[in-house]
Formats: C-alpha cells, structure tokens, sequence
C-alpha cells in the first residue's frame, strides 16, 4: 500500500522526507542525500514505462495514475511516496482510490511565505508568484526536457490543493502546519511516526534515539550547509543557464510581514482571509 507525503510546493515536503527516511531507512536516524529515495515522488516518468501514452499531451498520464500505482503494491509492502498531486481527477481519471492508498500526511505552510519560496524556486515575480498560487489549472512538469509531460503533476491552486486533501474521507490524513514542525520538530515527528504505525498496524515501539538523529541532522542550517559544499540531488536548474537554483533558501527565516509593504501585506490578508483563519494563522 502506498503512503503518501502529500503537500503544495515549497511547503516542507522535503524536510519532512528527510526526517522520516532517516528514522525509517537508517541504522541509526542519521541524515544523508540517499535515504530520500526512499520516499520518491509519484508520478514520475519512470512510472509509466509500461504503459502506452502521449508524452507531447499535458494530461496523458493521468489515464494510468491508479494502474501505475497497482504496479507498485505488487511488491506487497509498505511504499512511501512524496507528491504535489492535488487528491481529484483530471479527465475522470482518478489520482488515487483506496484499494491502493492506506493514508497520508499533508504539509500546509502559511502561502504568505510559501509565495516567496514559489518566486524564488520558479523564478518569478511576485505577482507572477501569487498567479502561480491562485491558479485552479496549474500543473508542474521538468521544463528542462522538451515535449515530454510524462511526470506531469496537478496542483491546481494552493487552496485547492490543501484542501482536496484534508477534506476527503478516503482515507485517513493527518494535516500537520510547517510552522508548528518548525517549532516543536521532535514532538510532531513522534505524532507522524506513531501515525504511521497506528494506520499501517505496525507493532514497533517509538524509537527516542532514532527520532532525535533525525532532527538534529535535518535542521535547516545543516542542510543548507549540505547543499553549499556537496549539492543538493533535488535542485534544479535555472531555466536561463545551467547555474542551480539553491533548494534550501530562506526556510525558517522566510517572513513574509517583512519582505512585503503594508499595501501588499493587507491585499495578501484579504486574498487568503478564510484559509488563514480555517488554519489559524491569523493573530
């Protein structure tokens, strides 16, 4: 069965992937690039190499979601994935079901900050930024490979996203704010943890060593380090050279009340006024 890392970009999904494939993938709850692929994304190109489809259509692979993800359960384990997907259809075609989902934490980060991140991972302006966000037909896909949709992702707007996923009754979802992981990272891993284990009946004692190797090799500071002296395996590169983009930018530092004037603040306050208050971040 597949558990999915559910979130819209530039959410946290990847530090919440670092922490759980050091707890799950280690010896010791130790940190490296390597245990990431662990958690790998769905979809992806490689997904679908059994299926006959259009690479030049956006949309193609939509028709195989569900079967690609039957090929997966046949290995009969416990598969974890990361994705950006937004849990719907597209065609009719349904991103996921039941028979092969068995549940899913979805990260939501405050999308005041999340649009800075969203303009400096794409490179954008601001404006093209908050577009980015507030589109319903959004997707993601490799820029760098011409005429090739093969691992196109739906995200639609960030709302829509965020919302498909905790406001379903498919499966069971817990919704987890990047800002609270941030601030009390070791308690909320041990609820994801024992989340996991509950809905996946795992009889395995929460393990403290483990757990706190994880979160000390996984702060922000270490693996923007990381990155600066080995690379990092998930940036990408700028779609003007061959220069890549730091993946780890701002992360806790991104404050959108101080890169924002009053007047922008106040129009980002009345776009997302409901979300912010559903998601109590608004103080």
């Amino acid at each position: 069965m597949i558990f999915w890392i559910a979130s819209y970009p530039k959410s946290g999904n990847t530090w919440l992937r670092s922490l759980l494939s050091s707890y799950f993938y280690s010896e010791n709850g130790i940190f490296n690039q390597n245990l990431l692929e662990n958690i790998a994304q769905f979809p992806e190109r490689r997904h679908f190499v059994h299926f006959k489809y259009d690479s030049k259509v956006v949309t193609d692979t939509s028709k195989f979601w569900v079967k690609a993800q039957e090929k997966i359960n046949e290995n009969n384990k416990l598969n974890f994935f990361k994705t950006h997907n937004i849990l719907g259809s597209i065609n009719n075609n349904n991103f996921t079901n039941k028979k092969n989902t068995i549940g899913a934490i979805y990260i939501v980060r405050d999308p005041r900050n999340v649009l800075t991140s969203i303009q400096n991972h794409y490179e954008l302006s601001i404006d093209e930024a908050l577009n980015f966000m507030l589109s319903e037909k959004k997707y993601i896909h490799d820029y760098h490979v011409k005429d090739d949709f093969s691992d196109f992702q739906f995200i639609s707007s960030w709302e829509k996203n965020y919302k498909s996923w905790v406001n379903q009754k498919i499966f069971p979802v817990k919704l987890i704010r990047y800002e609270d992981l941030n601030v009390k990272t070791f308690d909320i891993l041990r609820e994801i943890i024992e989340f996991i284990q509950n809905i996946t009946e795992q009889k395995k004692e929460f393990n403290y060593l483990k757990a706190r190797n994880s979160v000390k090799s996984t702060n922000f500071e270490k693996m923007k380090n990381m990155e600066k002296n080995d690379g990092f395996l998930e940036s990408v590169l700028s779609k003007n050279d061959t220069k890549k983009i730091p993946f780890f930018h701002l992360g806790p530092k991104n404050d959108w009340k101080s890169m924002f004037d009053k007047t922008y603040q106040e129009k980002l306050n009345l776009i997302f006024k409901n979300n912010l208050k559903e998601l109590n971040y608004l103080k």
